[in-house]
């Protein structure tokens, strides 16, 4: 009886670790659906998704901010992982990091799937 309890306990630890990693990964997607969620930070990662390093002075040419607003916003998509920041001398370069969004495309992708799914069988009930 104790086997059993034992058993069961380990089950229930795994499905609570699991429980928290899906929490984990479903608090950093919806932190980096914000992070996209600003105009200015969506044109950054469009700025910078050209696979290259760009200094701030680079990123704010043509723009109205300042350097401090797109070091601010450069931050926030740091924060995310969506941008890698190198020092180069004096200057600080930042590189775009796909492996977020990659995780948001896998998402919608999920939840597309299901809403698929949900649309062929709301059509099957309609036909019958």
């Amino acid at each position: 009886m104790a086997a059993g309890r034992s058993r069961l306990e380990t089950l229930r630890t795994m499905l609570r670790r699991t429980d928290r990693q899906a929490a984990a990964r479903l608090r950093e997607r919806a932190a980096a659906f914000a992070a996209l969620g600003d105009q200015t930070r969506l044109a950054l990662v469009v700025k910078l998704s050209d696979r290259k390093a760009h200094s701030i002075s680079k990123l704010t040419r043509g723009s109205r901010l300042t350097r401090q607003a797109i070091t601010k916003h450069l931050r926030v998509l740091e924060g995310v992982g969506m941008v890698r920041r190198a020092r180069e001398g004096r200057e600080s370069l930042f590189e775009f990091n796909p492996r977020p969004v990659i995780g948001l495309k896998e998402y919608i992708d999920l939840v597309s799937g299901e809403w698929d799914q949900a649309l062929g069988r709301l059509k099957q009930l309609v036909e019958r």
